[in-house]
């Protein structure tokens, strides 16, 4: 998972100049089965991107790849998920 947060002193007008080239590039990226899911941030700054990578250089690599990454614009903060754990327990024999 990661959480995209717009960098402190970016004004909208800079993140908006960039955009038809992250949500095309973005879109691509989902469509190559890369991002799963994404999401805004219901705060304005940002957005959640749940990817499909095999480990964190790959997840950089994705991300760093777009627009606003490209232009400096964003920080990015990184999140390794997967399956339940716990979950297991039910699956056990008792």
């Amino acid at each position: 998972m990661v959480i995209l947060t717009v960098k402190a002193g970016i004004t909208r007008e800079q993140i908006m100049a960039v955009m038809p080239d992250e949500i095309r590039q973005t879109v691509q990226l989902y469509l190559n089965g890369k991002v799963r899911e994404w999401y805004s941030r219901s705060d304005g700054r940002g957005a959640v991107f749940v990817l499909d990578a095999k480990n964190d250089a790959e997840a950089h690599a994705i991300m760093d790849g777009l627009p606003l990454a490209r232009q400096d614009l964003i920080e990015h903060e990184y999140i390794a998920v997967g399956p339940l754990m716990p979950l297991r327990l039910l699956m056990a024999k008792p």
